[in-house]
């Protein structure tokens, strides 16, 4: 297994000449594509630029709408051994995640107001002959990922965990070189990040990446089109209602991994309608993953749900099956990571089927929270009663059943309390 993302891709572009990465547009218009060899070159150029303006190493605000220059950008920026720190274009948080993480430069398309130096594509051209490998490791820092609000926390992702996060989604969804990858993601971090952008690259497999604003329909056409095997889609899509106009021609036979964190009763419309149009319920893969893991922490095929008595879902109590709510089966734990159903007041594991707070350790666990070290204290390194192991706690609250994850809202009270 490779140490870092300079060197999966370095290796990826001798063995594989073909096509890494298709961009469309919201009507599914091929806009660009490029190969895996072109996308070392292009990292080592940009590379090369970020290096001779002294940017090698530091931390780089990367706000690119999806595409290739965005892609390229964050290879350019693992190459120069810099930080990427991506950020949707027009974020309202944009001014609070600039004054959290101190970026060094950002890198943006079009004018933006920004406290820092500004660099447009045009200033990352830099000569790829004078690329040197950067001195970085496993443990170096690749990513901080931002999501949720104003208050969202920087988590501190390194090349190892970036690694190990793409082999387990490889090795959960059975992925492999051949295996073509639509994602509907958006691509600035855990799963639309790891999922639709550097899982591939690790495996060497092909993917269409589309526009946030793309609608189901054309991410069904593109699917159909590619004969793709996994496919990565918002929430919203699993939601929407396609026409029979929309559904006309589209075959869903090949489609084996749909990943998803929909509900269970989204996910049952999704199946039975797009069921004549050759999707199997199998292929309904729900997952939960956060970017404190880097992306994955489960999941399983064939989605199901089972329904608990209401009150037997709170943290401490066995949960019961009755007519009631419908909690999802998320499945297993990705590859070399712990599940652990914890009583936060004690520190000790629950007994499977007993609701607590679900903790996880492994190597695809961030390092901690930016600049926020007693926040990261408490978050990352969660111990149990007896042991010297860290854990991450989530701060989401389930149970195991059948083996299974489920997930049930967090316990408000509860959380205040601790």
């Amino acid at each position: 297994m490779a140490g870092t993302f300079v060197d999966v891709l370095g290796d990826r572009a001798v063995a594989s000449a073909g096509l890494a990465f298709e961009f469309v547009d919201r009507d599914g218009t091929v806009l660009d594509s490029i190969g895996y060899p072109d996308l070392a070159r292009r990292a080592r150029t940009i590379a090369a630029g970020l290096t001779s303006r002294g940017l090698a190493g530091q931390r780089i605000l990367l706000s690119l709408p999806p595409g290739l220059p965005y892609v390229t950008a964050l290879f350019g920026c693992l190459y120069a051994g810099a930080v990427a720190v991506p950020l949707p274009p027009g974020s309202a948080h944009r001014r609070a995640v600039v004054a959290d993480s101190a970026p060094a430069a950002a890198i943006v398309s079009g004018p933006v107001d920004l406290d820092v130096p500004v660099l447009s594509a045009a200033d990352l051209e830099g000569d790829p002959r004078s690329w040197r490998r950067p001195d970085i490791g496993p443990d170096t820092l690749a990513l901080v990922q931002y999501q949720g609000g104003s208050d969202a926390h920087g988590v501190m992702v390194t090349h190892a965990n970036l690694v190990a996060s793409a082999e387990q989604i490889e090795r959960h969804f059975g992925a492999t070189e051949y295996t073509g990858v639509v994602s509907w993601l958006p691509p600035y971090h855990d799963m639309g990040l790891l999922g639709g952008i550097l899982q591939p690259v690790y495996t060497g497999s092909r993917a269409v990446l589309l526009s946030p604003e793309a609608g189901l329909a054309t991410w069904l056409r593109l699917v159909t089109e590619m004969r793709a095997r996994i496919g990565y889609a918002p929430r919203q899509g699993y939601e929407e209602v396609p026409s029979d106009r929309e559904l006309a021609g589209i075959d869903l036979s090949t489609l084996d991994v749909a990943v998803t964190d929909a509900s269970a009763l989204s996910s049952d419309g999704f199946a039975d309608r797009l069921a004549p149009y050759g999707f199997r319920r199998s292929a309904l893969f729900p997952c939960y993953w956060l970017p404190e893991a880097t992306a994955l922490v489960a999941g399983r095929p064939a989605a199901v749900a089972t329904t608990f008595d209401v009150d037997s879902l709170s943290p401490g109590r066995p949960a019961r099956q009755a007519p009631g709510t419908p909690v999802l089966d998320l499945g297993t734990a990705a590859a070399d990571l712990d599940i652990a159903i914890v009583d936060p007041l004690t520190s000790t594991r629950c007994p499977d089927g007993t609701a607590g707070e679900i903790w996880v350790s492994g190597p695809n666990v961030a390092v901690g929270y930016l600049g926020r070290p007693a926040a990261s204290e408490r978050r990352f390194c969660a111990r149990l009663r007896g042991s010297t192991e860290n854990y991450l706690r989530t701060n989401d609250f389930g149970f195991i059943h059948r083996g299974g994850l489920h997930v049930t809202e967090p316990k408000d009270a509860l959380l205040t309390a601790l």
